[in-house]
Protein backbone atom coordinates (compact mmCIF):
# COMPACT_ATOMS: atom_id res chain seq x y z
CA UNK A 1 0.00 0.00 0.00
CA UNK A 2 1.54 3.52 -0.54
CA UNK A 3 2.23 5.95 1.74
CA UNK A 4 -0.43 8.43 0.10
CA UNK A 5 -3.06 5.78 0.49
CA UNK A 6 -1.71 5.25 4.39
CA UNK A 7 -2.46 8.73 5.10
CA UNK A 8 -6.30 8.30 4.39
CA UNK A 9 -6.99 6.00 6.16
CA UNK A 10 -9.16 6.67 8.82
CA UNK A 11 -7.42 6.44 12.49
CA UNK A 12 -8.16 3.91 15.07
CA UNK A 13 -6.52 5.54 18.30
CA UNK A 14 -3.83 3.37 18.02
CA UNK A 15 -1.99 5.32 16.26
CA UNK A 16 0.90 7.07 17.56
CA UNK A 17 -0.51 10.43 16.15
CA UNK A 18 -3.69 9.87 17.56
CA UNK A 19 -3.39 8.19 20.53
CA UNK A 20 -4.44 11.08 22.79
CA UNK A 21 -7.26 12.20 20.75
CA UNK A 22 -10.89 11.59 21.15
CA UNK A 23 -11.72 9.89 17.99
CA UNK A 24 -15.88 9.89 18.71
CA UNK A 25 -15.86 13.92 19.61
CA UNK A 26 -14.40 14.70 16.06
CA UNK A 27 -17.78 15.31 14.50
CA UNK A 28 -16.58 12.43 11.80
CA UNK A 29 -13.49 14.96 10.52
CA UNK A 30 -11.08 12.27 11.14
CA UNK A 31 -13.62 9.39 9.52
CA UNK A 32 -13.12 9.54 5.32
CA UNK A 33 -16.87 7.23 5.26
CA UNK A 34 -18.44 10.37 6.67
CA UNK A 35 -19.20 13.35 4.70
CA UNK A 36 -18.10 16.86 5.14
CA UNK A 37 -18.86 19.78 3.40
CA UNK A 38 -16.24 21.77 1.81
CA UNK A 39 -16.90 25.18 2.32
CA UNK A 40 -15.54 28.81 2.47
CA UNK A 41 -15.32 29.95 5.68
CA UNK A 42 -12.72 32.42 5.88
CA UNK A 43 -13.58 36.44 5.18
CA UNK A 44 -11.91 39.43 6.06
CA UNK A 45 -12.92 42.22 8.72
CA UNK A 46 -12.91 45.34 7.54
CA UNK A 47 -11.40 46.56 4.33
CA UNK A 48 -7.56 45.17 3.35
CA UNK A 49 -4.72 47.61 2.94
CA UNK A 50 -3.39 48.44 -0.53
CA UNK A 51 -1.30 45.35 -1.44
CA UNK A 52 -3.52 42.92 0.34
CA UNK A 53 -5.98 40.55 -1.17
CA UNK A 54 -8.15 38.04 -0.26
CA UNK A 55 -9.43 35.69 -2.92
CA UNK A 56 -11.18 32.05 -3.40
CA UNK A 57 -8.99 30.62 -6.38
CA UNK A 58 -9.78 26.88 -7.37
CA UNK A 59 -7.30 24.60 -5.04
CA UNK A 60 -6.16 22.93 -8.95
CA UNK A 61 -4.42 25.99 -9.27
CA UNK A 62 -2.57 25.95 -5.71
CA UNK A 63 -0.84 22.96 -5.20
CA UNK A 64 0.37 22.23 -1.40
CA UNK A 65 3.72 23.29 -1.18
CA UNK A 66 5.04 20.52 1.26
CA UNK A 67 3.90 16.53 2.04
CA UNK A 68 1.62 15.59 5.49
CA UNK A 69 1.01 12.75 6.98
CA UNK A 70 -2.20 14.26 8.13
CA UNK A 71 -5.06 12.15 7.84
CA UNK A 72 -7.38 15.47 7.64
CA UNK A 73 -5.05 17.42 6.20
CA UNK A 74 -4.93 15.30 3.47
CA UNK A 75 -8.68 14.69 3.48
CA UNK A 76 -9.09 18.45 3.00
CA UNK A 77 -6.05 18.83 0.01
CA UNK A 78 -8.46 15.93 -1.83
CA UNK A 79 -11.72 17.19 -1.02
CA UNK A 80 -11.85 21.43 -1.44
CA UNK A 81 -13.06 22.88 -4.87
CA UNK A 82 -11.69 26.06 -3.88
CA UNK A 83 -9.66 28.10 -1.26
CA UNK A 84 -8.97 31.00 0.31
CA UNK A 85 -5.66 32.76 -0.51
CA UNK A 86 -3.96 36.07 1.09
CA UNK A 87 -1.69 37.47 -0.98
CA UNK A 88 0.61 40.73 0.49
CA UNK A 89 2.64 42.16 -1.72
CA UNK A 90 6.49 43.02 -1.79
CA UNK A 91 8.02 45.46 0.12
CA UNK A 92 4.91 46.28 2.02
CA UNK A 93 5.32 47.21 6.10
CA UNK A 94 1.45 46.99 7.42
CA UNK A 95 1.14 48.45 10.57
CA UNK A 96 -2.80 47.40 11.63
CA UNK A 97 -2.74 43.82 11.85
CA UNK A 98 -5.02 41.99 9.23
CA UNK A 99 -8.07 40.50 11.06
CA UNK A 100 -9.69 37.37 8.85
CA UNK A 101 -13.00 36.12 10.48
CA UNK A 102 -14.55 32.94 10.47
CA UNK A 103 -18.41 31.90 10.02
CA UNK A 104 -18.98 28.31 10.05
CA UNK A 105 -21.71 26.86 8.75
CA UNK A 106 -24.39 24.43 10.63
CA UNK A 107 -22.49 21.24 9.91
CA UNK A 108 -19.24 19.20 9.78
CA UNK A 109 -16.92 21.60 7.13
CA UNK A 110 -13.37 21.28 5.87
CA UNK A 111 -11.22 24.55 4.90
CA UNK A 112 -7.95 25.34 3.50
CA UNK A 113 -6.13 28.68 3.71
CA UNK A 114 -3.19 29.73 2.10
CA UNK A 115 -1.14 32.80 2.99
CA UNK A 116 1.76 33.98 0.91
CA UNK A 117 3.94 37.19 2.29
CA UNK A 118 6.11 38.86 -0.22
CA UNK A 119 9.74 39.43 -0.33
CA UNK A 120 10.92 41.88 2.61
CA UNK A 121 6.69 42.61 3.68
CA UNK A 122 6.16 42.52 7.14
CA UNK A 123 2.53 42.14 8.51
CA UNK A 124 0.58 40.78 11.70
CA UNK A 125 -2.47 38.01 10.67
CA UNK A 126 -4.93 37.40 12.90
CA UNK A 127 -7.44 34.77 12.88
CA UNK A 128 -10.79 34.97 14.63
CA UNK A 129 -12.66 31.44 15.54
CA UNK A 130 -15.53 32.37 17.65
CA UNK A 131 -19.17 30.94 17.65
CA UNK A 132 -20.09 27.36 17.10
CA UNK A 133 -18.48 24.99 14.04
CA UNK A 134 -17.34 21.70 13.37
CA UNK A 135 -13.89 23.04 11.19
CA UNK A 136 -11.52 20.65 9.73
CA UNK A 137 -8.60 23.26 8.27
CA UNK A 138 -5.35 23.50 6.52
CA UNK A 139 -3.37 26.67 6.98
CA UNK A 140 0.00 26.87 4.88
CA UNK A 141 1.93 30.19 4.85
CA UNK A 142 4.97 31.08 2.89
CA UNK A 143 7.65 33.38 3.89
CA UNK A 144 9.66 35.08 0.99
CA UNK A 145 13.07 36.16 1.08
CA UNK A 146 13.50 38.59 4.27
CA UNK A 147 9.65 38.80 5.27
CA UNK A 148 8.25 39.42 8.69
CA UNK A 149 4.54 37.53 9.90
CA UNK A 150 3.41 37.92 13.48
CA UNK A 151 0.43 35.05 13.07
CA UNK A 152 -2.43 34.73 15.35
CA UNK A 153 -4.69 32.28 15.91
CA UNK A 154 -7.49 32.37 18.52
CA UNK A 155 -9.61 29.48 18.93
CA UNK A 156 -12.26 30.91 21.36
CA UNK A 157 -15.14 28.50 20.67
CA UNK A 158 -18.07 28.05 22.47
CA UNK A 159 -18.02 24.61 24.24
CA UNK A 160 -19.33 22.15 21.80
CA UNK A 161 -17.24 23.27 19.17
CA UNK A 162 -14.74 20.55 17.21
CA UNK A 163 -11.68 21.72 15.85
CA UNK A 164 -8.74 20.17 14.38
CA UNK A 165 -6.11 22.18 11.91
CA UNK A 166 -2.52 22.10 10.65
CA UNK A 167 -0.66 25.23 10.13
CA UNK A 168 2.41 24.90 8.18
CA UNK A 169 4.68 27.64 7.89
CA UNK A 170 7.31 27.74 5.29
CA UNK A 171 10.45 30.04 5.85
CA UNK A 172 12.82 31.39 3.24
CA UNK A 173 16.55 32.82 3.76
CA UNK A 174 16.19 35.86 6.80
CA UNK A 175 12.44 35.51 6.99
CA UNK A 176 11.04 35.96 10.42
CA UNK A 177 8.12 33.84 11.89
CA UNK A 178 5.91 34.57 14.89
CA UNK A 179 3.04 32.13 15.61
CA UNK A 180 0.53 32.50 18.78
CA UNK A 181 -1.55 29.78 19.05
CA UNK A 182 -4.71 30.81 21.68
CA UNK A 183 -7.13 27.52 22.50
CA UNK A 184 -9.44 28.72 25.54
CA UNK A 185 -13.06 27.47 23.88
CA UNK A 186 -14.06 24.01 21.96
CA UNK A 187 -15.21 21.00 22.85
CA UNK A 188 -12.31 19.36 21.30
CA UNK A 189 -9.32 21.61 19.67
CA UNK A 190 -6.71 19.81 17.96
CA UNK A 191 -3.78 22.13 16.79
CA UNK A 192 -0.65 20.93 14.84
CA UNK A 193 1.80 24.16 14.17
CA UNK A 194 4.21 22.68 12.13
CA UNK A 195 7.33 24.82 10.67
CA UNK A 196 10.17 24.03 7.76
CA UNK A 197 13.08 26.29 7.04
CA UNK A 198 14.44 27.41 3.32
CA UNK A 199 17.11 29.89 3.67
CA UNK A 200 19.75 30.87 5.81
CA UNK A 201 19.23 33.42 8.61
CA UNK A 202 15.08 31.93 8.80
CA UNK A 203 14.00 32.39 12.69
CA UNK A 204 10.32 31.21 14.13
CA UNK A 205 9.18 32.26 17.62
CA UNK A 206 6.15 29.67 18.61
CA UNK A 207 4.05 30.73 21.46
CA UNK A 208 0.86 29.46 22.68
CA UNK A 209 -1.67 29.22 25.74
CA UNK A 210 -4.30 27.12 26.52
CA UNK A 211 -6.97 26.69 29.16
CA UNK A 212 -8.90 23.68 29.65
CA UNK A 213 -11.80 23.20 31.95
CA UNK A 214 -14.62 20.46 32.52
CA UNK A 215 -14.57 18.02 30.10
CA UNK A 216 -12.47 20.07 27.53
CA UNK A 217 -9.46 18.14 25.26
CA UNK A 218 -6.94 20.69 23.93
CA UNK A 219 -4.34 19.07 22.08
CA UNK A 220 -1.30 20.47 20.35
CA UNK A 221 1.35 18.50 18.35
CA UNK A 222 4.13 21.35 17.32
CA UNK A 223 7.13 19.88 14.92
CA UNK A 224 9.87 22.35 13.85
CA UNK A 225 12.22 20.58 10.91
CA UNK A 226 15.14 21.94 10.51
CA UNK A 227 17.00 21.04 6.97
CA UNK A 228 19.35 24.52 6.74
CA UNK A 229 22.31 25.85 7.96
CA UNK A 230 21.63 28.75 10.32
CA UNK A 231 18.29 28.56 11.40
CA UNK A 232 16.99 29.44 14.67
CA UNK A 233 14.02 28.60 16.73
CA UNK A 234 11.77 29.15 19.95
CA UNK A 235 9.02 27.27 21.16
CA UNK A 236 6.69 28.24 24.39
CA UNK A 237 3.44 27.06 25.20
CA UNK A 238 1.65 27.42 28.65
CA UNK A 239 -1.42 25.07 29.55
CA UNK A 240 -3.54 26.06 32.69
CA UNK A 241 -6.43 23.28 33.77
CA UNK A 242 -9.29 23.03 35.71
CA UNK A 243 -12.17 20.95 36.83
CA UNK A 244 -13.23 17.46 36.21
CA UNK A 245 -12.03 15.69 32.58
CA UNK A 246 -10.31 18.96 31.47
CA UNK A 247 -7.33 17.50 29.29
CA UNK A 248 -4.42 19.19 27.14
CA UNK A 249 -2.08 17.67 25.08
CA UNK A 250 1.53 19.00 23.93
CA UNK A 251 3.71 17.44 21.67
CA UNK A 252 7.03 18.98 20.92
CA UNK A 253 8.92 17.78 18.15
CA UNK A 254 12.03 19.62 17.10
CA UNK A 255 14.09 17.56 13.99
CA UNK A 256 17.60 19.49 13.15
CA UNK A 257 18.45 16.91 9.93
CA UNK A 258 22.61 16.18 8.85
CA UNK A 259 23.86 19.24 7.29
CA UNK A 260 21.79 21.90 9.27
CA UNK A 261 24.62 22.99 11.15
CA UNK A 262 24.69 26.20 12.90
CA UNK A 263 20.76 25.26 14.28
CA UNK A 264 19.83 27.22 17.69
CA UNK A 265 16.55 25.45 18.97
CA UNK A 266 14.93 25.30 22.27
CA UNK A 267 11.33 24.41 23.07
CA UNK A 268 9.32 24.58 26.21
CA UNK A 269 6.08 23.96 27.63
CA UNK A 270 4.74 24.44 31.12
CA UNK A 271 1.30 23.26 32.82
CA UNK A 272 -0.47 24.41 35.89
CA UNK A 273 -3.30 21.84 37.35
CA UNK A 274 -5.51 24.14 38.98
CA UNK A 275 -7.89 21.64 40.29
CA UNK A 276 -8.26 17.65 41.00
CA UNK A 277 -9.55 15.42 38.07
CA UNK A 278 -7.42 17.22 35.30
CA UNK A 279 -5.24 15.48 32.94
CA UNK A 280 -1.69 17.31 30.86
CA UNK A 281 0.29 15.64 28.98
CA UNK A 282 3.34 16.84 27.84
CA UNK A 283 6.00 15.19 25.45
CA UNK A 284 9.06 16.79 24.16
CA UNK A 285 11.23 15.50 21.27
CA UNK A 286 14.29 16.36 20.16
CA UNK A 287 16.02 14.58 17.55
CA UNK A 288 19.62 16.02 16.46
CA UNK A 289 21.94 14.16 13.16
CA UNK A 290 23.98 16.92 13.31
CA UNK A 291 27.13 17.59 15.95
CA UNK A 292 27.62 21.03 14.69
CA UNK A 293 24.94 23.09 16.32
CA UNK A 294 24.56 26.38 18.22
CA UNK A 295 22.20 25.06 20.81
CA UNK A 296 19.75 22.61 21.28
CA UNK A 297 17.06 21.76 24.41
CA UNK A 298 13.87 21.43 25.49
CA UNK A 299 11.65 21.45 29.21
CA UNK A 300 8.66 20.37 30.66
CA UNK A 301 6.88 20.83 33.65
CA UNK A 302 3.50 20.01 35.10
CA UNK A 303 2.55 21.58 38.62
CA UNK A 304 0.02 21.95 41.14
CA UNK A 305 -1.13 25.60 41.83
CA UNK A 306 1.32 27.52 44.59
CA UNK A 307 -1.17 28.01 47.17
CA UNK A 308 1.80 29.94 48.69
CA UNK A 309 1.33 32.14 46.31
CA UNK A 310 -2.38 32.46 46.97
CA UNK A 311 -2.15 32.60 50.72
CA UNK A 312 0.70 35.29 50.34
CA UNK A 313 -1.99 37.14 48.25
CA UNK A 314 -4.91 36.76 51.04
CA UNK A 315 -3.19 38.04 53.64
CA UNK A 316 -2.42 41.21 52.12
CA UNK A 317 -6.45 41.32 52.20
CA UNK A 318 -6.72 40.16 48.27
CA UNK A 319 -10.05 37.76 48.00
CA UNK A 320 -9.33 34.13 47.26
CA UNK A 321 -11.04 34.24 43.75
CA UNK A 322 -9.23 37.85 42.90
CA UNK A 323 -6.18 36.08 44.12
CA UNK A 324 -6.36 33.05 41.99
CA UNK A 325 -7.42 35.04 38.99
CA UNK A 326 -4.25 37.58 39.70
CA UNK A 327 -1.84 34.38 39.82
CA UNK A 328 -3.13 32.71 36.88
CA UNK A 329 -2.67 36.19 34.88
CA UNK A 330 0.89 35.93 36.33
CA UNK A 331 1.36 32.75 34.51
CA UNK A 332 0.35 33.01 31.26
CA UNK A 333 1.45 37.31 31.36
CA UNK A 334 5.10 36.11 30.01
CA UNK A 335 3.53 35.13 26.48
CA UNK A 336 -0.02 37.16 26.41
CA UNK A 337 1.81 40.37 26.65
CA UNK A 338 3.87 39.64 23.36
CA UNK A 339 0.82 40.12 21.69
CA UNK A 340 1.31 44.23 21.91
CA UNK A 341 -2.01 44.65 21.88
CA UNK A 342 -3.50 46.10 25.50
CA UNK A 343 -7.24 45.12 24.45
CA UNK A 344 -6.60 41.61 23.03
CA UNK A 345 -4.44 40.72 26.27
CA UNK A 346 -7.64 42.28 27.96
CA UNK A 347 -9.89 40.67 25.88
CA UNK A 348 -7.87 36.87 26.27
CA UNK A 349 -7.71 37.15 30.04
CA UNK A 350 -11.22 38.26 30.94
CA UNK A 351 -12.06 34.73 28.58
CA UNK A 352 -9.71 32.89 30.85
CA UNK A 353 -11.30 34.27 33.94
CA UNK A 354 -15.33 33.44 32.48
CA UNK A 355 -13.90 30.18 31.83
CA UNK A 356 -12.57 29.80 35.26
CA UNK A 357 -15.43 30.71 37.23
CA UNK A 358 -17.39 28.10 35.23
CA UNK A 359 -15.69 25.85 37.55
CA UNK A 360 -16.41 27.33 40.55
CA UNK A 361 -13.08 28.99 41.01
Amino acid sequence: MSALTTNYLTPNGREEAWRFTPLKRLAGLHDISVDVTDRISISNQGSLPAGVKLTTPLAKDFPPAYESNDVVTNRIRKTVEKISLLTIDNDLEIAEPIFLVRKAGSSAELSRLVIQVGVNSKATVIIENTGTGEIGEEIEISLATGASLKFVSLQEWDRSSVHIGQHHAIIGKDAQFTSYVVSIGGSVVRISPTVEFTGAGAFADLYGIYFATDGQHLEHRIHVDHTVPNAKSRVNYKGALAGNAAHTVWIGDVYIHKGADGTDTYELNRNLLLTEGARADSVPNLEIETGEIVGAGHASTTGRFDDEQLFYLQSRGIPSDIARRLVIRGFFSEIVTKLKSEELEERLMGRIDAELAKVGE
